[in-house]
């Protein structure tokens, strides 16, 4: 009773020190003022910048340093835009973080690191959060856990992934700024995170989604040989990863074009033109663009493009050379979440959609060769016998639909596959799991790691959606704090944990009745096709 009287009495004094307006980290480019949540016991700052406002003539280039704080502390208790998406969404003033943690001072032992990047196809989405903030149930499944979160902004669609070789040859312009914030953001904690009770040495980096295409892009960049070394694992939650092509290929360059042409800004200077224009004419030419190539036949709007620096090679090459920047990776994927980016009138008797398709062979041979137009004729005939028209997948006993046929072909493209690659390209330990609880769409799984509801509030007493969240969330955790998922296990020593993909060639299962180790090896020679056609695609 002493002990837990004593807690309280520090915790309402700590309550009242912060509120006060004394936390505070002390950087050398700016003081910045944070708060404490007496409700949820975190320590949070909402908004530091990292790089200095990306407009003007720094429009499509790397981040350049945050600018100094000269005008007394920060308020880092408010929360930043968006980058420009959407239609009228955010400013090109965002790059910006925010990160929490359990309450530390000075003195006590550094916790582990996660930098979180936000999904949304590279198209829309933010790192700003409110409080309780996204991951907060990560942190919450066990005190035997205890690690800050960080959270950057990075630019999306045009602004963060234009594409051309007019960008390559301007000396102020890079390709993939999106991915070089991203990459500044975790420079900005190798070198800052200390001050707020973070190490450096043990950083994880996690996403899912495009935030999760975005790990794996970190994984890959600068041909695994990132320095200084800027983090150690990485979890990637259904890891969004269309087709990468060289900056001035065709699919590439013609994007470049599209958008000159939408800006009012054809002709040799191009590019000086789309440095000047309005941020709303960029955004609305950016949404047509993106708007393009919603349920047709192609995937490829705004993505990574390979660069020759950043990204030097098609994912499907650098990790089957362990060209990776990790020493534990693990790769999830839901069972269904390929149907998500397929047309839907693949599931119809009759065309559905512009351009329009049905349940029929034709229609989806059709499909598959929009979607794959570099595959060759014999490599479109493997496809169509790794994934027959009457087959199955490893968690899905039988299927004999047009429709789940194409969302296994685009789920093991963009999403398994790039998941199972990066895990076996670990250079110590891997791990690969799949959620199949229904419907198993694309974003499904987050429901238990991603918001505070009653799920993942729930104890022992309600029954199977405390062992789902335990065994999930805590393995999530436990890899965080450890890089192993079973260290700080929360279920009982019967319920399976997540198997090391090698040697066991296992899956960590999450199904409606609980957890299961499966083996992959479906999953692995449909992905040994992928890789060996990621010429002609490319992965």
């Amino acid at each position: 009773m002493r002990r837990s009287s004593l807690l309280l009495a520090f915790l309402a004094s700590l309550a009242t020190t912060l509120a006060q307006g004394t936390l505070t980290a002390s950087l050398d480019y700016g003081t910045f003022a944070g708060a404490y949540s007496l409700k949820y016991n975190i320590s949070y700052y909402q908004k530091i910048p990292f790089g200095a406002p990306p407009t003007g003539q720094n429009r499509f280039r790397a981040p350049q340093p945050p600018l100094p704080i000269t005008n007394g502390t920060y308020n880092s208790t408010q929360t930043f835009d968006y980058c420009p998406q959407r239609t009228v969404n955010g400013t090109e003033d965002c790059l910006y973080l925010g990160l929490y943690g359990r309450p530390w001072s000075t003195g006590q032992p550094l916790r582990p690191v996660v930098v979180v990047f936000f999904g949304g196809a590279f198209i829309e989405g933010g790192g700003s959060f409110s409080i309780p903030p996204a991951g907060y149930p990560v942190l919450n499944a066990s005190s035997a856990n205890d690690f800050i979160f960080v959270y950057p902004n990075y630019r999306v669609n045009a602004f963060g992934f234009l594409p051309g070789k007019q960008i390559a040859e301007d000396a102020a312009s890079d390709l993939n700024p999106g991915l070089l914030d991203q990459q500044a953001a975790l420079q900005w904690t190798h070198s800052y995170i200390a001050h707020f009770g973070g190490d450096r040495t043990n950083v994880s980096i996690w996403g899912q989604s495009a935030g999760a295409g975005s790990v794996v892009a970190q994984v890959i960049a600068n041909g695994g040989r990132t320095e200084p070394k800027l983090f150690t694992k990485a979890l990637a939650s259904s890891p969004f990863w269309p087709k990468t092509y060289a900056y001035a290929a065709p699919q590439a360059q013609a994007i470049y074009d599209a958008l000159a042409a939408l800006a009012n800004c054809t002709g040799p200077h191009s590019l000086r033109c789309l440095k000047r224009v309005d941020v709303q004419t960029l955004r609305t030419a950016a949404l047509a663009i993106s708007g393009s190539h919603t349920s047709n036949t192609s995937s490829y709007t705004w993505a990574p493009v390979l660069d020759g620096a950043f990204l030097q090679r098609p994912l499907s090459i650098a990790t089957a050379r362990g060209e990776v920047n990790i020493d534990a990776g693990w790769g999830m994927y839901n069972l269904h979440e390929g149907e998500n980016f397929i047309p839907p009138g693949l599931q119809n008797a009759t065309d559905t959609g512009s351009p329009p398709f049905n349940a029929s062979l034709a229609s989806f041979e059709g499909w598959l060769k929009g979607y794959l137009p570099g595959l060759s004729a014999q490599n479109l005939q493997r496809a169509q016998h790794l994934y027959p028209s009457l087959g199955s997948a490893e968690n899905l006993p039988v299927y004999n639909t047009t429709y789940v046929r194409a969302g296994l072909i685009y789920r093991d493209t963009v999403l398994a596959c790039p998941a199972l690659w990066m895990a076996r390209a670990s250079h110590s330990t891997a791990y690969l799991g799949e959620y199949t609880i229904a419907p198993a769409r694309h974003g499904s799984d987050t429901i238990w790691w991603n918001q505070v509801n009653a799920i993942q509030q729930s104890g022992p007493a309600d029954g199977l959606n405390h062992t789902l969240y335990a065994g999930y969330t805590g393995a999530f955790a436990s890899f965080f704090q450890t890089g192993d998922p079973n260290a700080h296990k929360l279920t009982a020593a019967s319920v399976p944990g997540v198997p090391a993909l090698n040697p066991t060639g296992e899956e960590f299962v999450i199904e409606s009745t609980g957890f299961a180790n499966v083996g992959v090896a479906r999953l692995e020679a449909r992905c040994a096709f992928w890789r060996s056609v990621g010429g002609e695609i490319p992965i």
